[in-house]
């Protein structure tokens, strides 16, 4: 399968600004391999291909490189970065021009959407005239508030495209960052969110969201099955084809492979798809009821809630599942498990107090606490990536309508996060923690949108018939 490719250019002494807290030398990049819980109540009745980007190490710059926090960044400035129009070849014509194109679009709404940067692409920089002399344009890029700026040059190389980019210190004049990709026309996406990775690492030592992946499940195609998207909702494509309800996927850590319930074989049971393969495999469809698989952190465990008589609890076996181990054993309901990031805990949904509420246990199943004691249902808890926060769908009322909440582990407040219109479900957690996915539900419909952490900044990001239950994956392996 075609790569894409990453060349880095030499440059000079990077860019400091009075935000950035240390100096960090320059992180590794990584490769591509693309490709949670179920409702409550529902589990009664319940109802890839595989594209990779190798990218070799950057070279070291000269000098040390500029990082900000990104958790503490809301509580800081953001970097101004101007965006200006690619300079795109003149001999681009037809499908290299309109390649060349997306590659241009999709790399400033990258930035664009990145908490760390405030952007000003062609629009707001179009009341500048440019002269073509560095100095005089650097100091008009700075007449608009901007303390970087980002060029670059698309052209063909064969068969393929070349983005080259260079960010520069607007006060300084000094480079602080070149970089080159390569990529055939398929891939012109690709190519531009490897840049726009390139330059988050660049200013935070952190991977950014472009290169990460969200499961979810659409019965767009005729029957519900598992769907793959870009994390901005771009590039949706169907990853099973049962011909079956499916869907309610759990990433592996290292994200070969997504575990996910299905009716294929009659009852529920639990399969996962190898991302590489494509092959489905199935892992457990004992009784009658095997739903809400969740991946152990370091991928060689499943928790997922099984009926093996007339109750269902959480169970957990190796991936290849022979015996499983039954943890809870209340006459309750138990489902929607969820494992935490360090990996000792498992978070999950239960009855046991007369109405559904999230709790936490030890993975021995012992030390079970409540955690959610606002609102009168409480269900699918998703952990932030540093495990101090959980999020789940909270309703207060009798009428069916859900908030995505957020409550903290160390003091157990709980925030709300969403309202209006519609019913806010199934919240899960970007792997950086800035971001929320979630299902909304108006109507008979329900579309996956995504939001800030804080609740702001909400966006629609699935459109075609109803889609449901996001999953994020996680960053790439480096």
């Amino acid at each position: 399968m075609s790569q894409t490719t990453q060349e880095s250019t030499p440059f000079s002494s990077p860019f400091v600004r009075p935000s950035v807290l240390s100096n960090r030398p320059t992180a590794p990049s990584r490769g591509l391999s693309v490709c949670r819980g179920l409702s409550f109540w529902v589990a009664a009745t319940l109802i890839c291909s595989a594209v990779s980007a190798q990218e070799p190490s950057p070279e070291v710059p000269q000098g040390e490189e500029a990082w900000i926090e990104i958790d503490k960044l809301r509580a800081r400035s953001q970097v101004r970065l101007a965006v200006e129009p690619a300079k795109i070849a003149p001999e681009l014509t037809g499908d290299y021009r309109q390649a060349a194109a997306e590659i241009e679009q999709t790399l400033r709404e990258d930035l664009e959407q990145m908490i760390l940067f405030n952007v000003q692409g062609p629009t707001e920089l179009s009341v500048l005239v440019l002269t073509g002399n560095r100095d005089q344009d650097f100091d008009q890029y700075r007449s608009l508030g901007n303390e970087v700026v980002l060029l670059t040059e698309i052209k063909r190389e064969d068969d393929r495209l070349t983005l080259d980019g260079w960010v520069y210190d607007l006060p300084s004049r000094q480079s602080i960052l070149g970089k080159r990709y390569r990529g055939t026309l398929d891939q012109a996406r690709l190519v531009a969110h490897h840049m726009a990775d390139a330059i988050h690492w660049q200013f935070s030592n952190r991977p950014s969201l472009t290169l990460t992946t969200l499961a979810f499940q659409s019965d767009r195609d005729g029957h519900q099955e598992l769907y793959l998207m870009d994390y901005d909702g771009r590039n949706q494509r169907r990853i099973s084809g049962h011909k079956s309800t499916s869907g309610y996927g759990s990433w592996s850590p290292t994200n070969d492979a997504i575990a996910y319930m299905s009716y294929f074989s009659g009852a529920p049971g639990i399969y996962y798809v190898d991302l590489a393969s494509g092959n489905k495999i199935p892992i457990y469809r004992e009784g009658t009821l095997n739903l809400s698989p969740s991946f152990s952190p370091d991928g060689k465990k499943l928790a997922f809630a099984s009926s093996q008589g007339s109750n269902v609890d959480i169970y957990t076996c190796e991936r290849a599942c022979q015996t499983p181990v039954r943890l809870t054993t209340s006459r309750a309901i138990d489902t929607n498990p969820a494992w935490s990031p360090d990996g000792s805990k498992i978070a999950f949904t239960s009855s046991r107090s007369g109405r559904p509420n999230i709790y936490v246990m030890d993975l021995n199943g012992s030390n079970i606490r409540r955690i959610s004691f606002e609102g009168n249902y409480n269900e699918g808890a998703s952990w932030s990536p540093d495990g101090s926060r959980l999020t789940y769908a909270s309703r207060t009322g009798n009428k069916g309508i859900f908030r995505v909440v957020v409550t903290s582990m160390v003091d157990l407040q709980t925030q709300v996060l969403t309202g209006g219109a519609g019913s806010q479900e199934e919240p899960t957690f970007s792997p950086d923690g800035t971001k929320i996915a979630y299902t909304l539900r108006q109507g008979k419909g329900s579309q996956i949108w995504v939001m800030d952490a804080n609740g702001s900044n909400p966006r629609q990001l699935t459109h075609q018939g109803n889609s449901s239950g996001p999953a994020w994956s996680a960053f790439p392996p480096k």
